[in-house]
């Protein structure tokens, strides 16, 4: 197949800088959840009694977002009728191409907007708006035009894997099933959160082509073409790899309710 072709509306957190930011949020939510062993969308599923993608909308609200886009695709009317009337702009990824493809459909709703698009899981529930923040805070103050969440796990194994240079900058994210053996051993991995400029994010998805092990258009192929262009690439590294879990299994999802009925009753 061929190449495919904005929070903080007033934030300080440039240090110093009090001009206004426009920063929307995008939400990608259209998987299936194959593994979850239900028909039900895997957004939906719950966690104390509230879908978790309650979880990432939240979290999004709580850094400011001036609006908020879900992306959605499996059962995509239960997903919306789930959440109408909550402010949310959906867009719908009719065939699950990857997730380039994914914000590639939310082109339309973000047109020309400017300024930060920030990028968060619909099924990562656990994500802190601390954390976020302090994402945020990065990219703002390094003058990046892309920025990733990672963490590091005690087993990598199935991640997207950061690879950096000697000085530490991002040269690119490599999928596990496309990782050599040297790069197996690197145990920083990709969240799938970023914080990207949107002038360069639409074009950059635009260029991603599919010639991986999976066939799909991968998100994280915006990390190379920023660096072909000689764009700033940062890192952020959440401290707790829990946070950024992803639900995948049932398992995962008891883990997940876990977590949360142990968690403080106010959260940053």
């Amino acid at each position: 197949m061929p190449a495919l072709l904005p929070i903080f509306s007033q934030c300080k957190c440039a240090r110093g800088e009090g001009k206004k930011r426009n920063v929307s949020v995008v939400i990608l939510a259209a998987g299936k959840g194959t593994r979850m062993k239900s028909d039900m969308a895997k957004v939906l599923h719950s966690i104390c009694g509230r879908p978790m993608l309650a979880y990432t909308v939240d979290t999004a609200r709580a850094v400011g977002a001036e609006k908020i886009v879900v992306v959605v695709g499996h059962q995509s009317d239960a997903v919306r009728e789930a959440f109408a009337g909550e402010g949310l702009t959906f867009v719908e990824q009719r065939w699950q191409l990857g997730t380039a493809h994914a914000i590639l459909q939310t082109r339309e709703q973000l047109p020309g907007r400017g300024g930060t698009i920030i990028i968060l899981c619909g099924d990562v529930p656990l994500l802190r708006a601390s954390t976020v923040r302090a994402l945020f805070d990065l990219h703002v103050s390094e003058k990046a035009t892309v920025t990733v969440l990672t963490t590091i796990p005690e087993d990598p194994f199935g991640y997207g894997r950061i690879v950096k240079g000697e000085g530490g900058e991002v040269l690119r994210i490599v999928e596990e099933k496309d990782a050599t053996a040297e790069e197996k051993k690197i145990r920083e991995i990709n969240t799938g959160i970023y914080c990207v400029e949107s002038g360069f994010l639409y074009g950059a998805v635009a260029e991603i082509g599919n010639d991986n092990a999976q066939g799909e258009y991968y998100l994280t192929d915006i990390i190379g073409i920023a660096g072909r262009k000689g764009a700033r690439i940062r890192s952020f590294i959440a401290a707790d790899p829990v946070e950024t879990m992803g639900i995948n299994t049932p398992d995962d999802l008891e883990r997940a309710s876990i977590y949360k009925k142990s968690e403080p009753a106010v959260r940053d």
